[in-house]
């Protein structure tokens, strides 16, 4: 079984700082493709920032310049430093990696159930 589980958010004032986490577990053969997304209430999931296996970043424009997305292999953990934090970044805040259970199995997308970020005007 494998899981994805974030921490670290809460209520920050605007122009605060905030650094999430997203720990995996369970059954890992290999990590590649790990990102963050968010939702908002009556808004669809939009992407936030992604990491390959390797470091490559990606970043919506909303956030770029503000967020730094960082992954730790050893540790299996995500992080997504989020600074100068304006009200509009409220939402909840979901770990999505791309996993390989085991050698000779399928890799497959998860999800974690989801941190919420509440930025104070």
């Amino acid at each position: 079984q494998v899981q994805l589980v974030e921490s670290g958010g809460g209520l920050v004032q605007a122009g605060g700082s905030l650094r999430l986490s997203c720990a995996a577990s369970g059954n890992i053969a290999s990590i590649n493709t790990m990102a963050w997304y968010r939702q908002s209430p009556g808004k669809e999931r939009e992407f936030v920032a992604g990491i390959t296996d390797i470091g490559y970043t990606n970043y919506a424009d909303s956030v770029k310049g503000r967020f730094t997305i960082s992954r730790d292999n050893a540790k299996r953990t995500l992080y997504l430093q989020m600074n100068s934090l304006k009200s509009e970044d409220t939402a909840v805040y979901y770990c999505n990696a791309n996993i390989r259970p085991t050698v000779y199995g399928r890799s497959a997308v998860y999800w974690g159930p989801g941190t919420q970020v509440t930025v104070s005007s």
